[in-house]
């Protein structure tokens, strides 16, 4: 297991397309395929969560984070609420409750980024 100072969680929260492609994913991808942190999650969290299960230019991309290694998590109640957790979960995202892993996150002092 890495380092705690090795991880790197990204939260995304939003909707807008554009956050997810000029920046979550962006930076997400480089940060684990060019060895700036060692472990690196992505939250699918909120309105992201019916973004990425609709459209097909992000959910290649997601597949290509999961291939380099970054740890796909998603909020179970928010996928639930949005109809999507199936979706998200073909995918290859696990979706489970996120409370308690963002508390624990929190707790040890993880770096986190929201968008």
């Amino acid at each position: 297991m890495p380092l705690m100072n090795d991880k790197l969680v990204i939260i995304w929260t939003s909707a807008d397309r554009e956050v997810a492609l000029k920046m979550v994913f962006m930076y997400g991808l480089n940060a684990k395929v060019k060895g700036w942190w060692e472990d690196v999650t992505l939250i699918v969290w909120g309105p992201s969560s019916r973004l990425l299960s609709e459209d097909e230019e992000l959910q290649e991309y997601i597949g290509n984070m999961k291939d380099s290694g970054v740890e796909l998590l998603a909020c179970r109640a928010c996928a639930d609420q949005y109809g999507v957790t199936g979706n998200l979960e073909r995918l290859g995202v696990n979706v489970i409750p996120m409370g308690q892993p963002l508390t624990e996150y929190l707790k040890n002092d993880i770096k986190i980024m929201t968008f």
